[in-house]
């Protein structure tokens, strides 16, 4: 099915022309009609599907048919868990939007406070946003929630998996009533939990499962080394080295001392890359983020916090260089490449203290991946090590020169101790 097809809005439907945009994908054949027809939709989906194309559609035509002025309370409202999404949410929103007058505001900590509370009061259509700072916004009463007409929660097993719920329960009760609103849930998986959300916040919601039983899409291309830990980094250079057609690489590890260990030794080898993880600042975050899609940074090393949400294409490579603890966040990992239907590679590392988990990725796979042991000249062991950052060696005192000390508090009443005539200080 074509989007020519749909009977949308001329300046949506020039937007779409503009992404380059021609036939839907599984989820959007699914989900936009219904969304057309003003139902509630709960969908299941994996990334890379094209679900952010299929909720912002269906937002713009329903802003665009009630024809509201905006102002600075919000007519529409996608929560989503983590900022990198927000951000790509954005910039999707931006294309797709490009022609309908529509504003579109990204909300989320890590940058200017004050800048995004003035954007809200020049007024706004869509906010797209993480809970946090948008509960803060609406305490302080920067907008009211009354006019939101519809909601998307983006990622909503996400959203529990990283203890957003009560955050979310809590905008949630603030909206106008599930019958005076549209809301459409979307998630990796239609999970007992996602779906208690769905029955006490969605009025009689149509659920949309595509392909449930593939966890993985077709055209990401499966490897699995057995290697020790200690030979893992030769056989990655060993690798890369081989590889054809290499642009841009995700390396997956489970720990940020690990990310910073991993990307000082790449470094050192001349391949250009930097680490993502929880505790890197937004506008650090956001710079290493453009850096990687204009290609002047080629390998990103990232903690588990980074596998979802990030939106980059042309990925031609995801290395988890440690096999993940969640069996779904392999899933999650892999989903970097092989976006909006290009050819991907996912190359796994297995060592003696990761190799336990495979078996619960491959039950979840419902398939084995494929594996092979590495031959000797896979390996390049001629690697530079990595310079470790030294201290700052304290400085010492003059000789002579005593260390100053602190006088003594006294408690409250007590008095200082006499000294004996002629004791020196």
């Amino acid at each position: 099915m074509k989007f020519t097809e749909l009977n949308l809005p001329e300046v949506v439907q020039q937007g779409i022309s503009d992404t380059g945009f021609e036939a839907l994908t599984p989820v959007q054949q699914e989900s936009i009609p219904l969304a057309l027809q003003g139902k509630d939709v709960a969908a299941q989906a994996q990334t890379g599907t094209g679900k952010t194309a299929a909720f912002l559609i269906s937002l713009f035509c329903k802003l665009l048919n009630s024809s509201k002025p905006t102002s600075n309370n919000p007519r529409a409202l996608v929560m989503a868990p983590t900022r990198e999404l927000v951000v790509q949410i954005c910039k999707d929103a931006e294309l797709l939007g490009k022609h309908t007058g529509l504003k579109v505001q990204p909300i989320f900590g890590g940058v200017d406070y004050e800048k995004q509370r003035q954007a809200l009061r020049d007024g706004v259509d869509i906010i797209v946003a993480t809970p946090g700072r948008l509960i803060d916004y609406f305490k302080q009463r920067v907008f009211s929630m009354n006019r939101v007409e519809a909601l998307v929660i983006d990622e909503a097993d996400r959203m529990f998996d990283m203890g957003f719920i009560k955050d979310l329960r809590y905008i949630l009760r603030q909206l106008p009533p599930f019958e005076r609103r549209q809301t459409m849930l979307f998630s990796a998986t239609l999970s007992p939990q996602v779906m208690e959300l769905a029955y006490e916040f969605m009025n009689l919601a149509e659920k949309v499962r595509i392909e449930p039983e593939k966890v993985t899409a077709d055209n990401i291309d499966q490897i699995l080394y057995h290697v020790s830990r200690k030979e893992k980094f030769a056989l990655l250079l060993g690798l890369l080295k081989q590889e054809s057609g290499v642009e841009r690489v995700m390396l997956f590890v489970n720990m940020k001392v690990e990310a910073e260990r991993l990307n000082a030794l790449l470094n050192a080898n001349g391949i250009t890359s930097a680490v993502l993880s929880g505790d890197i600042p937004q506008k650090k975050r956001m710079r290493i983020l453009d850096q990687f899609k204009l290609g002047s940074l080629t390998h990103l090393v990232a903690t588990d916090v980074a596998s979802r949400g990030i939106h980059v294409d042309n990925v031609t490579h995801v290395i988890n260089y440690d096999l993940p603890q969640d069996r779904e966040d392999y899933v999650h990992r892999i989903g970097r490449t092989a976006r909006a239907g290009a050819m991907g590679r996912a190359i796994s590392f297995a060592d003696e203290e990761t190799v336990y988990v495979l078996d619960e990725i491959e039950d979840y796979l419902g398939k084995r991946i494929p594996s092979e042991m590495p031959r000797d000249e896979d390996f390049y062991f001629s690697y530079k090590r990595a310079v470790p950052k030294r201290k700052k060696p304290p400085e010492k005192r003059p000789a002579g020169e005593q260390k100053r000390r602190r006088p003594r508090r006294l408690r409250p009443g007590k008095k200082a101790p006499v000294k004996p005539a002629g004791e020196k200080d």
